[in-house]
């Protein structure tokens, strides 16, 4: 009798052409993760310019202001 093995899955990445195959869901996904990573940083960075010129600035000098009312 004569037993057969069933090739793995994971035969082809032995063979070393997997490099040239892309899966387009994958490739999608790695483009929306990409964007959603570029967007937040734009984001991070537009407020923090926002709090860190106009706010905080503000924000400190009525703080003073409130606290020191007997001055």
């Amino acid at each position: 009798m004569v037993y057969t093995i069933k090739q793995f899955k994971f035969w082809r990445y032995l063979k070393g052409d997997f490099l040239y195959h892309v899966h387009r869901a994958r490739l999608r996904k790695a483009i929306k993760i990409l964007m959603a990573v570029v967007i937040g940083a734009l984001v991070l960075a537009g407020l923090y310019a926002l709090f860190g010129e106009t706010v905080l600035p503000t924000l400190k000098q009525r703080i003073v202001d409130m606290f020191n009312y007997g001055g």
